[in-house]
């Protein structure tokens, strides 16, 4: 499986594509926003990352419009969120055979850009 999760208008999603070469490497892309992530899809990633809260992005605006920072969330909570609002996933996350890459760190780039 090769599959990218991403925004197409964020720029650090798109700096990541364009420096791995994701585009040109058959991978199957979904822009977020316009095509949601599904039930089995985050339950896909959860089961290859171990946890809905790894992939959960506290960066999200919505995370403190919601007041979620004061409150404490379990992996149920984290779930839901995500599949109500596409902010909430940590992005890019790229799915590449049996590994699975979330979010925009340095060491997680520099991993998925060995693998590749």
């Amino acid at each position: 499986m090769k599959k990218i999760y991403h925004l197409g208008n964020c720029t650090t999603c798109q700096a990541i594509i364009q420096k791995t070469g994701i585009d040109k490497k058959g991978f199957s892309m979904q822009d977020i926003k316009f095509e949601k992530i599904t039930p089995a899809q985050l339950d896909e990633m959860k089961k290859m990352s171990g946890s809905y809260e790894s992939l959960f992005s506290r960066r999200a605006m919505k995370y403190k419009e919601l007041g979620l920072k004061d409150k404490k969330l379990d992996e149920k909570s984290y779930r839901k969120y995500i599949l109500e609002e596409y902010t909430f996933l940590k992005r890019p996350v790229v799915m590449l055979n049996d590994k699975i890459f979330v979010g925009s760190d340095k060491k997680t780039v520099e991993s998925l850009a060995k693998e590749l």
